[in-house]
């Protein structure tokens, strides 16, 4: 189909059958490379879209990293919970006070002598729980170690002491039995 012009161009003689066909071609030409050209550069409605998308994996991936670690936090203390149920001594009627230090405050427990000593010589442990403390062995303060050492508030472990060269309390040691 011929507009107007080009049938006026053509009956004037200004133009030919044959320039009409190239002319008609380059234009279908033309329209055809904008057609793939608007697909290779995208728009910015398109980029926008694509960045949002991008973004939003992102904040997908960083949730989904969070509720793991909330995760693994709430079943390490499941598992701690568990082990010291399941290790923990029986304290029964105590005689005397163990005092130990909890985040630079003073606390006491009441101890049978045996417990005491056993606790002094780092064969058991005094650990915290929702409701106070409780005393463990070595092997199950390990375990809970590995999951929170938080959760351990005195561990004796056994072993030589390093005393200073200029130390001028060398020559006396400090008591096992020594009650303050």
């Amino acid at each position: 189909m011929r507009n107007a012009l080009q049938e006026q161009l053509l009956k004037s003689g200004l133009t030919s059958e044959k320039k009409l066909k190239e002319a008609a071609q380059a234009k279908h030409k033309k329209k055809k490379q904008a057609g793939k050209g608007a697909s290779e550069t995208p728009s910015e409605e398109s980029i926008q879209a694509q960045q949002a998308l991008v973004e939003k994996a992102q904040r997908d991936r960083e949730l989904a990293e969070k509720q793991k670690a909330l995760m693994a936090e709430r079943e390490s203390a499941s598992q701690i919970k568990q082990i010291i149920a399941h290790h923990k001594e029986l304290r029964g009627n105590g005689e005397i006070d163990y005092n130990f230090s909890d985040g630079g405050t003073i606390k006491k427990l009441v101890l049978t002598t045996l417990l005491r000593e056993r606790v002094i010589k780092g064969h058991l442990v005094i650990v915290r729980t929702e409701s106070g403390y409780e005393l463990v062995p070595q092997a199950a303060a390990e375990k809970i170690q590995v999951r929170d050492e938080r959760v351990i508030v005195v561990w004796n472990k056994p072993g030589v002491e390093e005393i200073a060269e200029d130390d001028p309390y060398k020559d006396f040691p400090i008591p096992d039995d020594l009650m303050w």
